[in-house]
């Protein structure tokens, strides 16, 4: 039996070469596509899956205001873990970025990703250790743990405990060596617990809110009640106590200063990667958005595909009709019939299967370029998923023909009366319809997307960043508790901007708190009169917002040469001034951390944190003014003349390898194109939607080109009949392809509510955005229809022109 099916199946293949190639080629797309996602979605899920705490272990987040969900916490809350809270197992206060730190060991150095966190810090990340073990790894200030590839690359070796390495003419003492198990949301090259010193210095301080903070509960179910607890502590000794100091009752020291929403929230590990509030972690937060839109969109494609296969299996049974009469006058059961058409099904998604396989092995490369990733198919999940993805496609594709083929009447057929009859025609239709609604979402989808990232990127930013280099700078350790030390960062990076103003070719330096790539560093609140505001720290340098061209509404820039506009001089963004409600902001008076600053100007917004952020109240002040801002400079800003900038640049190497950081390779970008990053999000989705587009409509194309060759075979008596009776060619081209454009606008208008509801919600994310209008929609039709007309009618102009004898002869 099996090898009757098998030469019948070859028999099949020889002479439906086209529709079979198409039916492979299709479901292989399809497959593909979701083959792809699958690939990207267990990478994103697999993060902290290793590690046996990702139920206990929670990351503290502090609300400070409606709008800013902070990933730091105040330090004061130590003392009270080790007392009053009995849910907790351990806590571990740490740095939540990692540090490039230059870490030397005999004659080798490189410079690491160092995390810096109490010695707790192996308890929330239990990584496997190879030397060492988690109780002694960061016992003290004089520790380093390192990870198997670091000890490698300075040692050549693992066994490495008790060596030493220096870190910024620091001398570590080796303690542990392990290895990370897979994806981790913090994943250290190198742990360092100089942190000990940090915390004892702000031991009563409620008001800085410095570090991460992650607490291992005993019980998870107890997360209420200790933040709770936290809240507590925090209306006690900062709300109660402050009020009280400042002589206001708690509610208008509440609102004074915007307290109102002081919220704990403790987020699991387990959630950290997708369904985080904020990035609090080393490795980044991924993007759960676009993670939907792949997974639903290659859903999409699969389900055309299936639909493409089902409508061309359900048309081919016009020719294979007598075969199944035959079978069955021979004796054949309907379930062998079944058995059979599922069998050729199978056969027909194994061949897509593998070329879907070697359709993503040849794509992987680019793929991971695009989301910046090193994905590779392996592991035992993704051969269980590649195998429940071929049994759902067998079934979902298999099942429905096969039952429709061994329906059909034996005497009917065998009489060949089969053509004439209705069956199969409405469930063809109906899938063809469908086929042109998904088409219809992804062009009007294409289109819309489209539309917004252009109005992101034409969008007036409020700055120029061309021909402004954004140079990484590294400031150098200092004791923070030296004041003297703290203002001596300025005096140094002063020294530099004036010898880099001597390079050939630089015609402006500045500097600021922030980064164009990734927005400030620094908030806090301040008031005027009654209203309290959650501001952005935006330290600044003479002539920072001049060479930016940022603009102001009123006022004046920062002067050098006014001696207090580097003391007590402020200049506001318009939506400080939108909150502070005043209409003549120049000369008043605003409270800044217990100093009074003077509004001299008000600058026009502009917007650092990418499309989606709200742009939020911005204080401007000269670094001079606020000295510990200065550790927040990461960057030095340097115009450059266009004619010179390819020799400017070299000199600007060689002077930053001599005289600024050796150890540190030289890092610049443009800040235009620093900024543009913010966008690369938007831009993949485009790009991906546009790619999405281009294989939907090929596919829908595939299907409508077999069936609308099977539909016009199937009437060749009938255009012969009418060509005779002298019918012209194009009353014959819009008899035979009316009824495509009639499904074309069915399909078209299932599509609309949910390209314009879904769409829509996407759009909401932005706070600049387009707002949709009929052109999406006009134009999908358009560009539909075009395409059905030039399949079908391309089609159906060739039967037009057979000899009409061929099928008149027999009658």
């Amino acid at each position: 039996m099996l090898q009757n099916w098998i030469n019948i199946f070859i028999y099949q293949l020889k002479h439906n070469k086209l529709f079979t190639a198409l039916n492979i080629l299709g479901l292989s797309i399809g497959i593909s596509g979701l083959i792809f996602s699958i690939l990207y979605w267990n990478d994103e899920q697999s993060y902290n899956d290793w590690n046996p705490n990702k139920e206990v272990v929670f990351q503290s987040l502090s609300q400070v205001s409606p709008t800013n969900i902070w990933v730091t916490n105040v330090i004061t809350f130590e003392d009270y873990f080790k007392t009053d809270f009995k849910e907790l197992e351990s806590y571990c206060y740490m740095d939540t970025w990692y540090s490039k730190k230059i870490l030397l060991s005999n004659n080798k150095k490189g410079i690491f990703k160092t995390i810096d966190a109490q010695k707790t810090f192996f308890e929330m990340f239990p990584f496997h250790f190879i030397k060492g073990n988690s109780k002694i790894a960061l016992k003290d200030k004089n520790c380093i743990a390192i990870s198997k590839q670091t000890a490698l690359n300075l040692f050549g070796d693992v066994n490495v405990l008790g060596k030493a390495i220096t870190n910024d003419h620091r001398k570590l003492i080796v303690t542990a060596v392990y290895e990370i198990q897979g994806k981790s949301s913090l994943a250290p090259e190198a742990v360092v617990n100089f942190i000990a010193e940090r915390i004892p210095t702000e031991k009563d301080n409620w008001g800085n809110f410095n570090l991460g903070l992650l607490l291992k509960l005993k019980n998870p179910k107890d997360k209420e009640k200790v933040i709770v607890k936290m809240e507590s502590l925090l209306y006690q000794n900062r709300t109660v106590r402050w009020a009280k100091q400042e002589g206001l009752t708690i509610a208008e020291w509440e609102k004074k200063n915007g307290a109102e929403n002081m919220k704990i929230f403790l987020e699991p590990l387990k959630d950290a990667r997708l369904h985080s509030a904020v990035d609090g972690y080393a490795e980044g937060k991924g993007n759960y958005q676009f993670l939907m839109i792949m997974m639903g969109l290659s859903l999409l494609i699969l389900i055309l595909s299936l639909f493409n296969y089902i409508n061309l299996a359900t048309a081919n049974a016009i020719k294979r009709a007598k075969e199944v009469g035959v079978r069955k006058i021979a004796g054949a059961s309907k379930s062998n019939i079944v058995l059979q058409f599922i069998f050729e099904t199978l056969v027909i998604t194994t061949f897509s299967i593998l070329l879907s396989l070697v359709i993503v092995e040849l794509s992987l490369p680019f793929y991971n370029n695009f989301l910046d990733k090193q994905l590779t198919i392996n592991g035992a999940s993704f051969f269980y998923e590649l195998l429940i993805i071929f049994i759902i496609t067998v079934i979902a594709a298999g099942i429905f023909p096969a039952l429709y083929i061994s329906n059909f009447e034996t005497s009917k057929v065998l009489k060949g009366n089969f053509e004439r009859s209705k069956s199969g025609t409405w469930i063809r239709n109906g899938v063809l319809i469908l086929q042109f609604s998904i088409a219809s979402f992804f062009i009007i989808g294409s289109y819309i997307v489209y539309e917004q990232v252009k109005f992101l990127s034409l969008r007036d930013l409020g700055f120029k960043g061309n021909q402004i280099l954004e140079i990484n700078y590294r400031q150098p350790n200092i004791d923070f508790n030296d004041p003297k030390a703290i203002r001596g960062l300025y005096t140094r990076y002063e020294t530099l901007r004036e010898e880099i103003a001597k390079i050939k070719g630089v015609s402006k330096v500045s500097t600021g708190a922030f980064s164009f790539s990734g927005g400030g560093t620094s908030a806090s609140t301040f008031s005027y009169h009654d209203v309290s505001i959650q501001g952005q720290n935006m330290a600044i340098d003479y002539g920072m917002l001049e060479m930016l061209k940022i603009k102001l509404t009123e006022g004046r820039y920062l002067d050098r040469r006014i001696s207090s506009d580097s003391i007590n001089s402020v200049l506001v963004n318009e939506t400080a001034l939108k909150m502070m409600k005043e209409k003549n902001p120049i000369g008043k008076i605003v409270d800044w951390n217990e100093k009074k600053l003077k509004i001299i100007g008000v600058v026009k917004n502009f917007n650092l944190w990418g499309p989606k952020a709200e742009i939020p109240p911005m204080l401007f002040f000269h670094l001079r003014t606020v000295d510990w801002l200065n550790a927040n400079v990461n960057r030095i800003f340097v115009k450059v003349n266009p004619v010179e900038m390819e020799n400017t640049l070299p000199n600007l190497e060689n002077f930053w390898r001599k005289n600024i950081d050796a150890d540190f390779p030289f890092k610049y970008d443009f800040v235009d194109k620093a900024y543009a990053r913010n966008y690369k999000e938007f831009i993949d989705q485009r790009n991906l939607f546009s790619l999405l587009n281009v294989i939907v409509i090929l596919i829908a194309l595939f299907g409508l080109f077999a069936l609308a060759s099977y539909s016009v075979q199937s009437r060749m008596k009938e255009i012969a009949i009418r060509k005779t009776l002298g019918a012209e060619t194009h009353v014959l081209l819009r008899e035979l392809s009316k009824q495509y454009v009639l499904f074309c606008f069915i399909g078209f208008l299932i599509a609309l509510f949910p390209a314009y509801y879904l769409l829509n919600k996407w759009l909401e994310d932005f706070v600049f955005r387009i707002e949709i209008s009929a052109y999406p929609f006009v134009f999908g039709f358009i560009a539909l229809l075009s395409l059905t007309l030039i399949v079908v009618l391309s089609r159906t102009y060739q039967a037009t022109k057979v000899d009409v004898l061929k099928y008149l002869k027999y009658e």
